[in-house]
């Protein structure tokens, strides 16, 4: 998975505000790839490590026929000051990239059997620091 966007315009990004967390996910809070899903139930800041060591729990008690989709990607710059470091002299320098998750959003999606893709993704919610339920898709 790639942890950080290719090209930037800005190189950093202005701090996140509470509101936008908020607010419900209106974009991602449908399964569209795969008949099993992880949805949030609360809002958070994942980084790429939160995500990896998920997909790696998933990847790890799911069948080889199954497909994994990942609806997340770590495209936010945040921003560290030094400790010691007087007030002014502008923003900090890059440390970490996350993803700001919202309520109802889709974090995980799965194509394969029933019962091991419930099994895996509820153990990738434990990975994750928000509250997470398995939704699934009728046809």
């Amino acid at each position: 998975m790639k942890q950080q966007p290719s090209r930037l315009k800005y190189r950093k990004n202005h701090k996140l505000s509470s509101s936008f967390l908020l607010l419900k996910a209106h974009k991602t809070f449908l399964p569209s790839y795969g008949r099993f899903a992880l949805k949030s139930l609360s809002a958070t800041k994942l980084t790429f490590a939160n995500i990896e060591a998920a997909r790696k729990s998933i990847r790890r008690n799911v069948e080889k026929s199954s497909k994994i989709f990942i609806r997340l990607f770590t495209g936010f710059s945040v921003t560290r000051k030094p400790i010691a470091v007087r007030m002014g002299s502008g923003k900090g320098q890059h440390a970490f990239w996350m993803c700001p998750v919202r309520a109802g959003q889709i974090l995980f999606e799965i194509v394969g059997p029933a019962n091991s893709s419930k099994k895996a993704l509820l153990r990738a919610s434990r990975k994750l620091s928000c509250k997470c339920c398995v939704v699934s898709v009728c046809f």
